[in-house]
């Protein structure tokens, strides 16, 4: 009887089986495997080229950032730049605006003043209510009756001559009529309209003893003068009565004489305040004044008026009718004659270096 065989469930054909299943599927996975790698490789690098792509176009978008941060900039700069240009054109109206306000305002003022001075002119044409003694001969006008005179010049810019910087010939001229006018005075001086004794400075104020040598001094010396003044005679007049007025001097008739063209200033309280300081303690006037106004600063003619120059008439209108004396308002013809006969008449040296500083001021 033929032994059966046992029959194992693990035997080695079924190791044998499934160890070649397994190396099947590894074989199969190690296959796979492979392919995938390619497909991962072909995704990275279509990853990669798209990655480059997106840089290439953010590279373009920063360029076109920039470019149009730069317009900014530039249009930036252009506002302001305009907005600059705005406020100074706005600046620029606002001052032109002012100016001419300020032009109407002054032509306001000088037609008050030009009817002012109209006004003051047609009393002039009358007779003065003031009587007044005068001794002849009189070449200028103005009364003489006077025995210390104290003359008052202006010797700014104006009145010089802008070539050799001396006071005009004309005004040497008038000055030189005034004097001779007065065959004797017991008292003689010359200030400047700041106040300052062209002559006799060191002396205190005091009067200077009239004789033909001395007015030839006078003379020369108003024409050579280097100092400037003030273009305001007002300081000279109030100098002159403060200084030279001696209330315990007899038989002194004090006349002040004003050679000027310009003013400034308020004419109210200047006549005011000569009204006061021109007065004794019995309220008598203490000196006569007289002006001389030469026109170099008004140029009807030439269509242009100096505002100072109508303002020192009327002021010396004023207060030459106030204090007993006369105002002379000279012409340009009647100068511009003398200027041509009196033109080597008079020393004419060179002027003086310039000082520093303009107007020289002395104490």
């Amino acid at each position: 009887m033929k032994r059966r065989r046992k029959t194992e469930v693990f035997s080695l054909s079924f190791l044998d089986c499934i160890c070649c299943g397994f190396g099947a599927i590894i074989l199969l996975f190690i296959v796979s495997m492979g392919v995938q790698t390619r497909e991962i490789n072909k995704l990275q690098r279509i990853l990669e080229n798209t990655v480059l792509q997106r840089k290439l176009k953010l590279a373009d978008y920063q360029i076109k950032q920039d470019e149009l941060n730069v317009m900014l900039d530039l249009e930036k700069t252009k506002r302001k730049r305009l907005e600059r240009d705005r406020q100074t054109l706005d600046a620029l109206l606002a001052k032109l605006r002012q100016q001419i306000s300020d032009k109407e305002k002054a032509k306001e003022l000088f037609v008050s003043d030009l009817e002012s001075l109209e006004e003051e002119m047609a009393v002039m044409q009358t007779d003065p209510e003031i009587e007044q003694k005068v001794i002849q001969p009189t070449p200028i006008g103005v009364p003489v009756e006077s025995n210390v005179i104290a003359f008052v010049i202006d010797t700014s810019g104006s009145m010089r001559e802008t070539s050799t910087n001396l006071i005009r010939t004309h005004v040497v001229r008038k000055f030189e009529e005034v004097i001779t006018s007065y065959p004797e005075v017991k008292g003689i001086q010359l200030l400047d309209a700041s106040g300052h004794f062209i002559m006799g400075s060191r002396m205190g104020g005091r009067w200077l003893q009239d004789s033909p040598e001395m007015r030839e001094a006078m003379v020369r010396q108003v024409r050579l003068y280097p100092f400037e003044s003030e273009s305001n005679p007002v300081p000279g007049i109030k100098r002159a009565i403060r200084t030279l007025y001696d209330p315990n001097a007899e038989d002194l008739k004090f006349g002040i004489y004003v050679f000027g063209d310009e003013f400034t200033g308020k004419p109210e309280p200047v006549i005011a305040e000569i009204r006061k300081l021109n007065k004794d303690k019995e309220g008598n006037r203490i000196a006569r004044i007289n002006a001389i106004g030469f026109p170099n600063v008004i140029q009807s003619g030439g269509m242009f008026l100096g505002q100072s120059g109508l303002k020192f008439a009327k002021l010396m209108h004023d207060l030459t009718y106030e204090h007993g004396g006369a105002f002379i308002a000279l012409d340009h013809g009647s100068l511009d004659d003398i200027d041509r006969e009196s033109r080597d008449r008079y020393p004419t040296p060179p002027p003086p270096p310039p000082r520093s500083g303009g107007v020289i001021i002395r104490i």
